[in-house]
């Protein structure tokens, strides 16, 4: 039986403010997706606590034995300087400041974010669409905008009617705001732009000249903007109508305001059933910004070279730091911070080593499975991962307890609470235990060290001395040498 049937879960809805009790369209299936980075820089701290937030939440689906279609875009066109309808390309902007392509920027940073995605250890998403090989379904969905009576062309570029969709729709429910706020609150003169009103945004730009990243289309050779490539593609692989949209705050508005309109002028239909959005991460109080210096990148918290730190920490700990905050809360970053996530970090993982040797007894003086549920309540309460993390903390005490003699478990709660601790930490949060990680590494350096010896001793006896040679010197040069004794050959790390 699937765990997801035996525990009621709850979200924060961004666009009802309320928490609800999730429902999927169809059940024991869901359909999610989240907005993706822009592809044309290192990917900061801030970016990595919003996927590490929905990996989390990815996760726990899977845990509760959901289906889950996972769908998280990569923005490589289109996202024009400051998110407005005018403007420089960031990517072909980065491309001309470098003198390369704008493909080489795009392959770059992709692989950039993945790599570092994966030390934080977060799991794929099931699909990762492009907006540049989408371009065609872009087009298509402007033609059915604008045959429907929301969308208008002038001179070669195609924009929304924002006016015209709110006359029958709510446009700016998601993010509170009003036309009339919007409309009282604008800078921008209509005698500096081809729209209608201000509020309109584009579906497509005609290109400039200089423009490098281009397209034909029905209305000019231009490119797509900005917030239409995840209408477009999150309709394509969840349907007209799906589960959850996830993002950053900062996506509320105008990004996400505009995907909802342009799904529900297109299809008819409201689009996303739940609104899920993460807060921002701070460093020492204040807002993250390259300008100001107060900034720093995953790869320098590994290493520690930041002003900010006064030693490098492992992956896993500043994932267990962003995830003691509740991901809708604000997170200030600080070395302080970390370094008591790092001993919070070692205690877990030191309880949970020992919770497999525990000695048992007839009797419990803790009620696991009570705590187990306790666990499940912490995340069925819109992915609660500090309460989690709380109740952990909970088994860590007990498990010293035992360790101490002030405490006993049978054997089964043992298992029950090895195994819990397990599934929670390792499956749910996505921790890993660097101690373990480390010992595998040592154990498979050794194995293919051993092998190489073996092949190394082969070559000799065929007196094929060169290809013994070089194994000898090829490890020398990785820090490994081996010494050849009466007893055979042996191996030593090299400082």
């Amino acid at each position: 039986m699937a765990l997801y049937k035996e525990q009621s879960l709850k979200l924060y809805n961004s666009i009802t403010g309320e928490k609800e009790i999730f429902k999927p369209i169809n059940e024991g299936h869901i359909g999610m997706y989240v907005c993706g980075p822009t592809v044309y820089s290192n990917v900061h701290l801030g970016n990595c606590r919003t996927f590490i937030s929905f990996d989390l939440i990815f996760r726990y689906f899977k845990h509760l034995g959901y289906k889950i279609r996972y769908v998280r875009n990569i923005t490589d066109a289109g996202h024009l300087e400051n998110d407005a309808d005018s403007g420089e390309d960031r990517i072909a902007k980065k491309a001309r400041l470098e003198q390369i392509e704008p493909m080489e920027v795009v392959q770059r940073y992709t692989v950039d974010f993945h790599n570092t995605l994966q030390k934080f250890n977060n799991l794929p998403p099931s699909i990762e669409p492009t907006a540049t090989g989408h371009i065609v379904e872009q087009i298509e969905t402007i033609k059915t905008i604008i045959e429907k009576g929301f969308a208008y062309e002038v001179n070669g570029s195609v924009y929304f009617d924002v006016l015209k969709f709110n006359k029958d729709h709510d446009y700016g429910k998601l993010s509170g705001r009003s036309i009339e706020d919007m409309i009282a609150n604008t800078r921008e003169l209509a005698a500096q732009s081809d729209k209608k009103n201000p509020q309109d945004f584009a579906l497509w730009k005609k290109a400039e000249p200089q423009h490098i990243m281009r397209w034909p289309s029905p209305w000019s050779d231009g490119f797509p903007g900005w917030h239409l490539e995840c209408t477009v593609m999150s309709t394509k692989y969840l349907g007209e109508q799906f589960d959850i949209h996830g993002g950053g705050m900062d996506l509320k508005f105008p990004h996400h305001e505009c995907e909802i309109a342009q799904g529900e002028a297109s299809t008819g239909k409201n689009p996303v059933n739940y609104w899920l959005h993460a807060n921002m991460l701070t460093l020492n109080g204040q807002k993250m910004a390259k300008s100001t210096g107060n900034n720093i990148l995953p790869n320098e918290i590994f290493s520690g070279e930041n002003d900010n730190l006064s030693k490098g920490f492992e992956p896993s700990v500043a994932r267990f730091f962003m995830l003691q905050a509740n991901y809708r809360s604000i997170l200030d970053f600080s070395n302080t911070a970390l370094l008591a996530s790092e001993k919070g970090f070692n205690r877990l993982m030191d309880a949970y080593r020992y919770s497999s040797q525990l000695p048992v007894s007839s009797t419990s003086s803790f009620s696991v499975s009570e705590w187990k549920q306790r666990c499940y309540d912490a995340m069925n309460d819109d992915f609660n991962s500090p309460i989690l993390i709380a109740t952990l903390f909970e088994a860590v005490k007990f498990i010293v307890g035992v360790k101490e003699g002030n405490e006993q478990i049978t054997a089964e709660d043992k298992e029950l609470l090895h195994t819990s601790m397990h599934d929670f930490i390792f499956d749910v949060l996505g921790l890993l235990d660097s101690a373990v990680t480390n010992q595998d590494i040592s154990e498979k350096l050794s194995g293919t060290v051993e092998l190489l010896i073996k092949l190394r001793a082969e070559a000799r006896n065929n007196k094929d001395f060169a290809t013994s040679d070089q194994i000898r010197d090829q490890l020398l040069a990785l820090g490994i040498q081996l010494k050849d004794g009466k007893e055979g050959t042996v191996f030593t790390l090299e400082n």
